[in-house]
């Protein structure tokens, strides 16, 4: 049996339903236009994105609008 989830955030523990999408890279693995995305809730977002900031990998953040904005 399938079970549909709704997206949640990406931040360890949280199960609240994401708001953001934070599009991010490593440039020193990834090709500058590939882009992995972590999902936010409202409480989450301002860590998440300090996190990836500081290695300098945050290259987006917009609001999350439906399930098949969660695509890496």
């Amino acid at each position: 049996m399938a079970v549909d989830l709704a997206p949640q955030c990406s931040a360890k523990g949280c199960r609240a339903a994401a708001v953001w999408r934070l599009h991010w890279n490593n440039p020193k693995i990834h090709t500058p236009d590939r882009r992995k995305t972590w999902l936010a809730c409202d409480q989450h977002r301002p860590t998440l994105g300090s996190f990836l900031d500081a290695r300098r990998f945050l290259r987006e953040v917009v609001p999350f609008a439906s399930p098949d904005d969660a695509t890496n």
